[in-house]
């Protein structure tokens, strides 16, 4: 894909989200159908605007746009992400919010306070955990074009991560420093707005991924 016209399409399409949230009757429609159907509405923002992210982040690093394989995979996977967000953002604001009523967390009433411990929780204990199930998902996506998916096994995974990456920059400095804050954020927001916020988000996470990248590459090239 050519890097204007993809420039250009990336672009529309965050367009159209933006004009489908800020038309009243559109973003009426659009709540009214994802809060019917919280679990779908969760799994189709990340399939999108998660994936878009991915997209953005690979024409960062590579200085254009390129269609990974299996891309389609990989965004269900996001898909899936987006449905456990759905679920983890009630279970810990409203733990967060229970253990302060309890006096197990200090500050009982206030929002601030339960939005920070919701997101400082989360981000300590499933935070890091979904960053491995989106590496694995991403992996087994990418092993099944090399090898029979029967024929995959734990090593395989394990093997291929790399798990300083993952320890000091997605859970030691990403988790702690950017999604602690931008989640204490969102969970500030209406309820309905939550996930989304998240799944734009996202876009955010592809835009670091690929600047750390780029920054490692060129450290690299200099030595």
């Amino acid at each position: 894909m050519k890097n204007k016209k993809g420039d250009f399409l990336w672009g529309v399409v965050l367009l159209i989200w933006i004009l489908i949230l800020a038309i009243p009757d559109t973003r009426t429609v659009f709540l009214e159908v994802t809060d019917a159907h919280p679990y779908m509405g969760g799994f189709f923002k990340f399939f999108i605007l998660a994936s878009m992210g991915d997209w953005l982040g690979i024409r960062i690093l590579n200085g254009q746009w390129i269609v990974p394989k299996g891309f389609i995979y990989k965004a269900i996977v996001w898909g899936i992400i987006g449905m456990m967000i759905t679920l983890v953002f009630t279970v810990f604001t409203a733990g967060a919010g229970a253990a302060q009523a309890a006096g197990r967390l200090p500050f009982a009433g206030s929002t601030l306070a339960q939005a920070f411990f919701g997101s400082t929780i989360m981000n300590l204990t499933f935070g890091p955990m979904m960053y491995i199930y989106h590496k694995f998902g991403d992996l087994f996506v990418d092993l099944s074009y090399e090898k029979k998916i029967s024929q995959l096994t734990v090593k395989d995974f394990v093997d291929r991560i790399d798990w300083y990456t993952i320890v000091s920059f997605s859970w030691l400095k990403t988790c702690t420093c950017v999604w602690i804050p931008c989640h204490t954020i969102v969970f500030l927001l209406p309820l309905e707005y939550r996930v989304l916020a998240s799944a734009f988000l996202s876009i955010l996470l592809g835009i670091i991924i690929a600047v750390s990248k780029k920054g490692n590459r060129q450290i690299e090239f200099a030595k």
